[in-house]
């Protein structure tokens, strides 16, 4: 029964990564598609590639943060195999919640706060404040602030530079020149969306299995988690998130190739970075600073602020959110599990 549990809800795990890929394949691909450097299909498969090429470079430090640095580990385990099924269970179920609703409405939301809410909220009615890693959830909320000003500073400084490398050439040497290091660009984005998302059900699933039928050994992320967990998003981001496309391509600010090789250049230099230093940030946050940054260079009204706005308010609500709904989940299936036994 334990082993069928474990199985269930890694599968959930998984389903939720396919669903983080889904919902946040805009990030990759909106900017090489609204320069029409790629068509949309072209575009997520180029975007998958290289989601999953991540796995053999990205390292598991942001995995072992989601692991151990936002619920106490070893009081979860102590509580019992019971209350760490629950737990998790409810965390995915409140992410997934949240990140379907955002995604219908059109909101490039966070999958990694959402998740990151979702363990808050499920954690609170077994272990309460007691069983939340203070340090961890603080470093993860200042990155919510830090990581898009850091992916605007770099979008824009590369904006400039770029834009002064070339100011003497005529606009379609420009245009053709951009348009290949696109190419590259989207690929450096689209590796450091595996690198950073990928890593987070990694730390799920290790919390999972070593909180319950693996007991006995230490925690750790094995190989064929980062497999399953970069298949996985690759194969949602294959699928797509073509709602939140045209929000990020084409409702924020539009682009021309130089741009967009300043943004998605800018946004996943800093992704890559602070997955290295182990902290799990959102790339949606990371490619809106970046887009935005970019935007602004050709003055204060290229950007549509009422967009940015929309989105904002997506980003502040998006760990309460998921929280509350873990915690609605966690509820209901605490009555069921009673109901049963």
């Amino acid at each position: 029964m334990l082993l069928t549990a474990v199985v269930l809800i890694v599968a959930v795990a998984l389903v939720f990564d396919f669903i983080n890929g889904f919902h946040d394949a805009a990030n990759s691909i909106a900017t090489v598609v609204s320069t029409r450097v790629l068509s949309p299909n072209l575009a997520v498969a180029w975007a998958a590639f290289f989601n999953f090429v991540a796995a053999f470079g990205g390292g598991v430090k942001v995995a072992n943060t989601m692991g151990k640095g936002i619920i106490d580990f070893e009081m979860l385990r102590a509580s019992g195999s019971e209350a760490v099924l629950l737990v998790i269970f409810s965390a995915l179920m409140g992410a997934i919640a949240w990140n379907l609703l955002t995604w219908w409405w059109g909101l490039p939301s966070s999958s990694s706060h959402a998740l990151a809410g979702g363990m808050i909220g499920a954690t609170l009615p077994v272990l309460g404040m007691a069983g939340l890693v203070g340090s961890g959830i603080a470093k993860i909320a200042a990155f919510i602030v830090l990581s898009p000003l850091i992916g605007m500073v770099l979008g824009t400084a590369l904006m400039v530079v770029s834009t002064w490398t070339v100011h003497k050439q005529t606009p379609l040497k420009v245009d053709t020149w951009f348009r290949r290091l696109q190419l590259v660009s989207s690929a450096i984005f689209s590796y450091s969306h595996g690198t950073n998302d990928a890593q987070k059900v990694m730390g799920i699933i290790a919390v999972v299995l070593f909180g319950t039928i693996w007991k006995d050994r230490p925690f750790h992320i094995d190989w064929w988690m980062i497999i399953s967990c970069h298949a996985a998003i690759a194969l949602g981001t294959f699928f797509g998130g073509w709602r939140i496309v045209k929000t990020m391509g084409h409702s924020l600010t539009k682009l021309a190739p130089i741009g967009g090789f300043a943004a998605e250049t800018g946004g996943g230099v800093t992704i890559i970075a602070l997955a290295k230093l182990g902290i799990p940030v959102s790339t949606t946050h990371t490619i809106t600073g970046a887009i935005t940054g970019v935007g602004s260079t050709k003055g204060w009204r290229a950007v549509k602020w009422g967009t940015a706005g929309r989105i904002i308010w997506a980003w502040v609500f998006t760990i309460p959110a998921s929280a509350l709904m873990a915690v609605l989940v966690y509820g209901l299936s605490r009555l069921v599990v009673m109901a049963v036994g």
